[in-house]
């Protein structure tokens, strides 16, 4: 596939937004090895890995192998962590010395060799001592996720939830439901007064799937789930 596409560059999404998936090693290192073997760079965008299921583990694609790592663009940043996306502020990460320059250009080119200090100042401070307040935030994101959970189970059991092995961001499946992805956005905002990520916008797979985020304080999700029963006949 990658011959016959005449691929020149991959971009790996570890873990998966929207689904949710953590990918395992092998899956990775089989990736890895293809996009090698026929000299395809790789943009990995890491930036939800503070966020991983129990269960689950996060590897880096380019801790993998020297290869990988010669190869790949590892992006990450402290503004999904940390709430912090309006100093915006990112991590742009790259071994290969001939591969970073050609980076560095194109972010001078483009007007994004500068970063703000205030996000500088953000960025060192959430890494060095945010630890405990992530680990709540953890914490705090599975008990909303259980709530989302029960709640689709006893109120809405045509809709399911697709189990998140990480990122805050849940994909639900709302096929059951038998509704078209027009009617379904068309119910979601006129009668539920809710706005959701639509499936389609993620392409023709997403379709009769929503994506919400829950990511916020539970009085907020449990209100948005009470809206979301006025959608049904």
């Amino acid at each position: 596939k990658i011959v016959e596409e005449n691929v020149k560059l991959a971009i790996l999404c570890s873990p998966h937004n929207p689904v949710g998936r953590v990918w395992t090693e092998e899956e990775l290192t089989r990736f890895g090895q293809i996009c090698v073997k026929h000299g395809v760079p790789v943009v990995s965008d890491e930036i939800h890995a503070d966020f991983i299921s129990p269960g689950h583990k996060h590897t880096v694609f380019a801790s993998i192998s020297p290869d990988f790592a010669e190869s790949t663009i590892t992006c990450t940043a402290p503004t999904k962590t940390f709430n912090l996306a309006g100093l915006q502020i990112a991590n742009t990460i790259v071994s290969n010395q001939t591969l970073r320059r050609k980076v560095r250009n194109a972010m001078h080119r483009a007007g994004y060799h500068q970063v703000n200090v205030m996000g500088l100042t953000a960025c060192r401070a959430a890494y060095r001592e945010g630890g405990p307040w992530l680990d709540a935030l953890n914490g705090y994101l599975q008990k909303n996720l259980a709530y989302l959970r029960q709640f689709l189970e006893e109120h809405l059991p045509q809709i399911r939830l697709v189990e998140p092995e990480g990122t805050y961001l849940v994909w639900l499946d709302c096929r059951g439901l038998g509704l078209t992805d027009q009617e379904l956005e068309h119910r979601l905002f006129h009668r539920a007064g809710i706005w959701l990520d639509e499936g389609p916008m993620f392409g023709t797979g997403g379709s009769g799937f929503q994506r919400i985020n829950i990511a916020c304080p539970q009085p907020v999700l449990e209100k948005a789930l009470k809206q979301l029963t006025k959608i049904l006949p």
